[in-house]
């Protein structure tokens, strides 16, 4: 079908679509968002850090306050459906499309996207409702009905996210999962979909709290041994570090990697992938934020806010100066989903494309199961909870139809309806931005108390 003329018409199509959705009201509407609810917080990605990891990695975790799984399986469920093929091979098609500059719009993104990521965690914990099941249930779906009292804006939401939970994580997940294996090892696609199914139905059925043990055990390993293989690339090849920082700041903003010096192309495809990556805005986390056990909104807030530090500045941070290192990304005979690879096989040699290879396949798998709970609770706002079973069966056969489908109109539809998710959640955090502030103070009033108790118990 890639070389149909019908397939190229929707192609074209749908980057037309695309490239009208993420145009630059968008990416204004999104990294101006990002850097209101900053100024609003008090920079609180910078002053409570430290805190909110001590916070999500701590072993004395909230068992006794309501929801349904606790803080560090709240974030691990997120980090599971954000630390995907975003971090691989999305990272590789900034590069390719905005040039070295786009690593560091990546990052800007980032550091705007945790105050973004942290005030959709407050109101969906905030907002969340207990479901028929006797389950949480919140996201940006309730927020906007029970905050912004806009019903519509809710519903619009469900729609965009129940649909891009196949996009951005079912479709392009699995279709990266079937190459990457199909280039390492030549295995064939229809195989590595059979497996990801089984792999998918056997996770999802049970549920949130079925995700959550899952992605607990699963998620820390997988970002460690990613991790640990980026940093060996990293420090093997130091005196290379310098040089290649030096060109993502100075590409940013004169565009000169980029065929015809296109300074827009490197911010566009910088923030979208990042935001691609990270999700923060499109209002995806907050659903899993939602069903954590804690006992303030802030509270949880502050462990989600972690969770784009994790995935952008360490994770995408480590793929996309790998990549500048080196050089290969203007060689037009590799792809942007073998590009990561082929930059760590530059430094390690097949042991490095075989990192990446199941790197990938450790993320994306996680990925299906983290949107899977995202767009059930989506479909389920919209038709009810007897209606998720049909949602579940339904997600885990796409899996295998995006294992055999073509990349580049995958990937294309993710971006259309990651924008039309993020237009909806956006104006529900800018219309609920004073609850976030008054719900800060109440966080860190909170905070300040139990430490003033612990150091008069210490003494």
């Amino acid at each position: 079908m890639k070389d149909s003329a019908l397939y190229d018409k929707l192609l074209g199509f749908l980057e037309n679509v695309s490239g009208l959705v993420w145009g630059l009201p968008l990416i204004i509407l999104i990294i101006g968002t990002g850097i209101y609810l900053t100024l609003r917080v008090g920079f609180l990605q910078i002053r409570m850090l430290p805190y909110s990891l001590k916070l999500a990695f701590s072993f004395k975790q909230d068992k006794h306050s309501e929801g349904d799984i606790s803080h560090f399986q709240a974030l691990m469920t997120a980090l599971a459906a954000t630390v995907g093929t975003g971090n691989i091979v999305g990272v590789a098609t900034a590069v390719v499309l905005g040039g070295p500059g786009a690593v560091f719009w990546m990052w800007t993104a980032a550091f705007f996207g945790m105050a973004t990521k942290y005030a959709e965690a407050i109101l969906a914990v905030k907002y969340r409702v207990v479901d028929e099941n006797g389950q949480m249930s919140g996201g940006p779906m309730y927020y906007l009905e029970r905050g912004l009292k806009q019903k519509w804006l809710g519903i619009l939401f469900a729609i965009f996210g129940a649909i891009a939970a196949f996009g951005i994580g079912n479709l392009v997940q699995a279709n990266a999962v079937s190459t990457a294996i199909k280039t390492e090892f030549n295995i064939n696609e229809w195989i590595t979909g059979i497996v990801l199914v089984i792999f998918a139905g056997l996770s999802i059925i049970g549920g949130i709290k079925s995700i959550g043990k899952v992605t607990s055990y699963f998620v820390p390993f997988m970002a460690v041994f990613y991790i640990i293989g980026g940093l060996i690339v990293l420090f093997m090849n130091i005196e290379l570090i310098p040089a290649a920082v030096g060109l993502i700041f100075t590409d940013a903003f004169t565009g000169q990697a980029v065929a015809g010096g296109a300074i827009g192309a490197v911010i566009r495809y910088g923030v979208a992938r990042g935001i691609f990556s990270n999700e923060a805005g499109l209002g995806s986390a907050p659903i899993a934020a939602a069903a954590a056990k804690t006992d303030l909104p802030g509270r949880q807030a502050l462990v989600s806010m972690t969770q784009v530090f994790i995935d952008t500045l360490i994770i995408c941070s480590i793929t996309g100066i790998t990549i500048v290192m080196g050089g290969l990304y203007n060689d037009s005979s590799i792809g942007a989903g073998d590009l990561t690879s082929a930059s760590f096989a530059v430094f390690l040699g097949d042991t490095g494309s075989l990192i990446v290879t199941l790197g990938l396949l450790f993320f994306a798998s996680s990925t299906i199961l983290g949107w899977s709970y995202y767009g059930e609770k989506c479909f389920s706002y919209l038709f009810g909870v007897k209606s998720v079973i049909y949602y579940r069966i339904f997600f885990v056969a796409m899996v295998y139809v995006g294992s055999v489908t073509g990349l580049e109109i995958v990937w294309t539809f993710a971006d259309i309806m990651n924008g039309l998710m993020a237009i909806p959640n956006l104006i529900g955090l800018l219309g609920l931005s004073g609850v976030v502030v008054y719900e800060t103070k109440r966080t860190l009033e909170k905070i300040k108390e139990e430490k003033e108790l612990a150091k008069r118990k210490a003494s």
